[in-house]
């Protein structure tokens, strides 16, 4: 209960020798070997979210060997993956981050998911996710779409808004307009009773289309549209209910100051990059995400490029950290801006 508590506090650091303890504290219960790491997502020790996830996605295995999977701790099995893709993602893992979206999407066959959609369904998308961090365009587009869109129908409209992503991205623009229009017609077919935790679906997915038309207009080369499209990502983002991992996988601002940068707009990407990291008072802490890896690189090069050299060297050893846990190069916050 303490744990829940800080998490939602201005100070979730306070809890950080409480969740250490409970992280070894019964071994073979999954729930709690995890539950510390609503606290170091929230101090930005990514490493820990996705170790001790790991810790308890294998308790979790044994009590599914010992009591099946038709009962609702599933719920928080799903959890841990959920968490584990959402670490990885932000240490810029692309193979933790697949092999739990990928044993997350095993874990919940159509007989189990059936009488579960409103609750499980959600999950499996997280995939997409992942791939779209990571801006694997072409994996996107060579996935099948599943064939009962009623069942799978958030990861259906889930699977269109990448698909319209990557093909924005790789400059086919009349067919990422036609997955748009896919993607519209699957997002209005998602009942407002699916959820995921303390988020509906639709509201989530709300967040997808203005990411979609944000990342289509500048591709399409109508930079201010898609930077108000962006923003708009960013207020439907922030206000999502309170929820770890966040509703929103992908931090919102990461595709606005990529972006920013990539038109040479330095001075607003910094503001971008310092509210994602919590360095300024703009944002409550759940929604800051401080050490990423993403934001780092970000600040970092805002930093550069107009010449600052004081916080620029603190910057760039936060940022060595980060990067030496990336299994990626990490050239922008976001694969939406092509850096050679």
């Amino acid at each position: 209960m303490y744990i829940h508590l800080m998490e939602m506090s201005p100070y979730p650091e306070k809890a950080l020798r409480h969740g250490d303890r409970l992280s070894t504290l019964m071994p073979d219960a999954g729930h709690l070997l995890h539950m510390s790491t609503h606290i170091d997502v929230l101090c930005g020790d990514y490493m820990n979210v996705v170790l001790r996830n790991q810790t308890a996605i294998e308790a979790d295995r044994r009590y599914l060997a010992h009591a099946g999977a038709e009962n609702f701790y599933s719920v928080y099995r799903c959890h841990n993956y959920h968490f584990k893709i959402y670490g990885a993602m932000f240490l810029g893992q692309p193979g933790p981050a697949l092999e739990a979206a990928q044993e997350l999407i095993e874990t919940l066959p159509a007989d189990l998911l059936r009488p579960l959609a409103d609750w499980f369904e959600g999950f499996i998308p997280m995939k997409q996710h992942v791939l779209i961090r990571f801006g694997r365009w072409q994996e996107i587009l060579d996935q099948p779409l599943p064939e009962d869109a009623g069942l799978y129908c958030v990861t259906t409209a889930m699977m269109h808004y990448a698909r319209a992503v990557a093909l924005a991205n790789l400059g086919d623009i009349p067919a990422a307009e036609a997955e748009r229009d896919a993607f519209v017609a699957a997002r209005d077919r998602v009942p407002d009773t699916r959820m995921l935790f303390n988020n509906t679906c639709r509201d989530i997915l709300t967040v997808a289309e203005q990411m979609l038309l944000g990342e289509l207009a500048y591709k399409s080369g109508r930079h201010e549209a898609a930077f108000d499209h962006l923003r708009r990502s960013i207020e439907l983002d922030d206000t999502l209910p309170y929820d770890e991992p966040w509703g929103w996988m992908q931090p919102t601002r990461h595709a606005l100051g990529a972006l920013l940068l990539d038109q040479g707009r330095y001075e607003e990407a910094e503001a971008v990059y310092r509210a994602d990291l919590g360095l300024d008072d703009t944002l409550s802490r759940a929604c800051q995400h401080p050490n990423n890896v993403w934001s780092l690189h970000g600040l970092h090069e805002c930093l550069t490029r107009r010449g600052e050299t004081v916080e620029a060297a603190h910057v760039e050893r936060q940022l060595d950290r980060a990067v030496a846990r990336a299994d990626v190069p990490v050239k922008a916050s976001c694969y939406c801006r092509q850096v050679a």
